[in-house]
């Protein structure tokens, strides 16, 4: 005897971007058992899908609206559950499950309402570390303060060189040892020049105090 349609609602919350699986199943006692089924994109109607996107025989998938909508369980064993590929926002609705059992009005009926929300984006800047730090309890400030830490990136230009090759010749490594004692010779003038000034003041001051010693002795 029909024993009437049995009606059912589940919630599935999922990720844009993510696979979402929207469960269904059935019993399958033996393979006689084994039997139709779709999913809808609506609430079950009194019969078949409303705006049907899969249907199968029990054996395998007879219609498939899109690739993305795939039947990955084992039919044969009852399990009929709906993965939805890489979901999107507009994936956001009821779907039917309808496994169509034998009897008048005796088929089995699931409404699923799926939830599809974007995934969460990190504002932080790859080049940026922050760490945040919060005093202690007890003691007597209470609030937090925020470091930030800047990594700059150093082009070729600027980065310092090196030679790739040893020297080809002995004349060669003295140029370069002349270069670089030039370079560190120069170096501290150009950023210290009124050194020479310091330098010609006290020369001045050693003749002038020679000159006044020589009178003082004659």
């Amino acid at each position: 005897l029909p024993t009437g349609s049995t009606v059912s609602e589940l919630v599935v919350i999922g990720e844009v971007g993510q696979d979402v699986t929207v469960p269904c199943h059935y019993s399958v006692q033996s393979r006689n058992a084994v039997t139709s089924m779709c999913w809808g994109r609506d609430r079950c109607p009194n019969s078949k899908c409303s705006r049907p996107i899969i249907w199968t025989d029990g054996w395998r998938v007879t219609e498939q609206h899109s690739s993305r909508y795939q039947l990955k369980g084992d039919l044969q064993s009852g399990d009929v559950s709906l993965t939805i590929v890489n979901a999107r926002e507009s994936d956001s609705g009821i779907y039917c499950c309808r496994v169509e059992l034998p009897g008048w009005f005796n088929d089995q009926l699931i409404n699923q309402k799926v939830v599809v929300k974007k995934a969460r984006l990190s504002t932080a800047s790859p080049h940026t570390y922050t760490s945040e730090q919060t005093s202690a309890p007890g003691s007597t400030s209470e609030s937090s303060s925020t470091v930030t830490r800047t990594w700059t990136s150093v082009s070729a230009s600027e980065a310092p060189q090196t030679a790739s090759t040893p020297c080809s010749s002995p004349s060669g490594c003295l140029d370069v040892a002349a270069n670089l004692q030039n370079t560190s010779v120069s170096l501290p003038s150009q950023q210290h020049p009124e050194r020479g000034l310091y330098v010609g003041i006290g020369s001045c001051a050693a003749l002038l105090l020679i000159l006044i010693l020589a009178l003082f002795l004659t």
